[in-house]
C-alpha cells in the first residue's frame, strides 16, 4: 500500500482504517473525554479523507486525517467552551433575578400597598360603582362587616349583598387588573 497515492483503493483504505482506526479514537478521545463523540470524530475525518482522496495529491493519509481530527477535536472543545459560557451566563442570570425577587419580597410590606397613591386608585376605582355597590363593598372589606349586617343596615336581602360584592369584585378586577397585589388583597381579605 502506497500511502501517498492519491489514488488510493478501498483495499488500502480499509487497511489504513484498520491500523490507525484505534490510535486516532485514543487521541481524541484524550480531548473530547467522551468515546462516543471521539468515534464520531474519527468517522468523520477518515470519511472526509475518503469522499475527497482524489483531490488529495501527495499527501500522507494518516498524517492527514490526524490533523483533521485535530482540527475536530478543537471544533468540539471550543464549542463545549462557549455552550459553557453561555450555560455560567444562564445561570448567574437566574440566579441575580432569583435574588432581586427575594430581596423585592423580603422588602415588601403589605402596609404599604395602601400608601397613599394606592388609595387614590382605590377610591378611583370605587367611584366608578354604583352607590349602592360601593357602600357593601366598603362595608365588608374596609368596615369588615358579615353579609347580614350589611343586609340589615342596607335594608336587603344576604342574596342581594352577595350581588353587589360580585358585582364589585368584577368592577375591581376590570378597573384594577395591572395592580395585581393590591387587588388580591382586596378580594380575599
Amino acid at each position: 500500500m502506497n500511502l501517498r497515492d492519491n489514488s488510493i483503493d478501498l483495499v488500502s483504505f480499509n487497511k489504513l482504517f484498520t491500523e490507525y482506526h484505534e490510535r486516532f479514537v485514543r487521541f481524541a478521545y484524550t480531548y473530547v473525554d467522551n468515546y462516543m463523540e471521539a468515534e464520531d470524530i474519527v468517522m468523520e475525518a477518515m470519511t472526509y479523507y475518503w469522499e475527497n482522496r482524489t483531490r488529495l495529491f501527495g499527501v500522507n493519509p494518516p498524517a492527514y486525517i490526524f490533523t483533521t481530527i485535530k482540527n475536530k477535536c478543537l471544533n468540539y472543545l471550543r464549542d463545549r467552551q462557549y455552550y459553557q459560557t453561555v450555560s455560567e451566563q444562564l445561570q448567574e442570570h437566574a440566579a441575580w433575578k432569583l435574588a432581586i425577587q427575594i430581596s423585592t419580597l423580603e422588602a415588601c410590606n403589605p402596609e404599604e400597598l395602601f400608601s397613599k397613591e394606592m388609595k387614590q386608585l382605590v377610591e378611583h376605582a370605587l367611584s366608578k360603582l354604583p352607590e349602592k355597590t360601593r357602600r357593601v363593598f366598603i362595608m365588608r372589606r374596609f368596615e369588615e362587616k358579615s353579609y347580614r349586617e350589611i343586609a340589615s343596615e342596607m335594608n336587603m336581602s344576604v342574596k342581594g349583598v352577595e350581588y353587589h360584592m360580585n358585582k364589585a369584585t368584577e368592577s375591581l378586577k376590570k378597573t384594577l387588573k395591572d395592580f395585581l397585589p393590591l387587588l388580591i388583597y382586596l378580594i380575599y381579605h
